[in-house]
């Protein structure tokens, strides 16, 4: 242990992380202002106003990760964590931009999506060719080039420390896989829990709560218990993150969530909620319940008749009994860990928040 208070507070983290964020954009964002300055004014400052916009929470679980795992904040090995963390924000903006062109998604945040944006300036300009495809085309080139500045930041960063790279080469491999699974799934329009679970753990835990908690660990050569508790802890926080977000999706208040509810629903999402009010429905012979939970990904549906009915049939409750059984045996990983108390009460919070509905 360290003979002063470790920063283990979350507003804390998030400023040091973002004043990291804004040394290395400013400097990414000139190279590209240097070569077209439209380019630097249209992609890359919007890479920079999208990244430094989020919670960071997995920016915070890199540092919690490292001071888990032995390591200081201060010095050399804190500045390598807080480019780690910078560095998964960059991915995390890649991944919610891509993910906004697959899902056409109008908004993020409150503001009109980056393909959204850039089709208006199509119209506005009155560009040749199709405004929707030209939008498309410009927010997947502003993930790739955020995707591009994650991989050199990390890479520059964590030089001759190979645990903490192929924990990054694995966690982009998963998330890439978990995504193509989601897709597959939208278009066969499966229903099953055990595939909506098993893209929640690629797509969500591995790089939201795992794979962030690991890398910080590794950066400081955690001992191998640790690591293995961490990884235990990130996998069931993560998928209980997850099922949160689903359940949020039907029951959240969309003051709070800001978004319309039924997203899932619309866009005819493989998750547990819905898999196991399928389930229910057969078991339990409610032909009307099967035929609307069915008709989900093929023909319109009402998302509160839908809530109501999940609701009746017991899957709400099922798959709310199984969030907070994932993020209590996530908290139990690490209850025994010799760390420091902030970093404890951190990860203990933030397992409680991932049950709470």
């Amino acid at each position: 242990m360290t003979g002063h208070a470790l920063l283990t507070g979350v507003e804390d983290i998030r400023e040091a992380v973002g004043e990291t964020l804004r040394r290395y954009l400013t400097e990414r964002v000139r190279e590209v202002g240097a070569l077209d300055a439209e380019c630097g004014r249209e992609l890359a400052d919007r890479v920079t106003s999208f990244a430094l916009g989020g919670k960071r929470i997995r920016s915070t679980l890199v540092w919690w990760g490292r001071l888990a795992g032995g390591g200081e904040d201060r010095g050399t090995g804190a500045r390598i964590a807080l480019s780690a963390g910078a560095a998964i924000e960059l991915f995390q903006t890649f991944a919610l931009i891509h993910d906004d062109v697959m899902d056409s998604a109008p908004e993020r945040r409150g503001e009109p999506s980056i393909h959204v944006l850039h089709a208006a300036r199509h119209r506005s300009r009155s560009y040749a060719g199709d405004p929707e495809r030209y939008g498309d085309s410009m927010a997947i080139l502003t993930g790739d080039l955020a995707l591009a500045w994650a991989d050199d930041l990390l890479y520059e960063a964590a030089a001759g420390r190979p645990r903490a790279l192929r924990i990054w080469r694995d966690m982009r491999t998963e998330v890439m896989v978990g995504q193509y699974l989601d897709l597959r799934s939208q278009a066969r329009t499966e229903r099953s829990v055990g595939r909506a679970l098993r893209i929640d753990r690629l797509k969500t835990a591995s790089y939201t709560v795992e794979r962030p908690l690991r890398l910080g660990a590794a950066l400081a050569g955690a001992p191998a218990p640790v690591e293995e508790a961490l990884r235990g802890y990130g996998r069931d926080v993560g998928v209980a993150y997850q099922l949160r977000d689903d359940l949020l999706d039907l029951y959240g208040d969309p003051a709070r969530t800001g978004r319309e509810p039924g997203e899932d629903l619309r866009e005819g999402k493989n998750t547990m909620l819905l898999a196991s009010g399928i389930d229910l429905a057969r078991r339990s012979g409610d032909t009307a319940a099967l035929a609307l939970l069915e008709g989900v990904g093929t023909v319109p549906v009402d998302p509160a008749e839908a809530a109501e009915t999940l609701e009746r049939l017991g899957a709400r409750d099922l798959v709310v009994d199984h969030c907070r059984s994932l993020a209590d045996r996530g908290a139990s990983r690490i209850a025994g860990l010799d760390i420091d108390p902030g970093v404890r009460d951190g990860l203990l919070d933030f397992a409680e928040s991932a049950a709470r509905i």
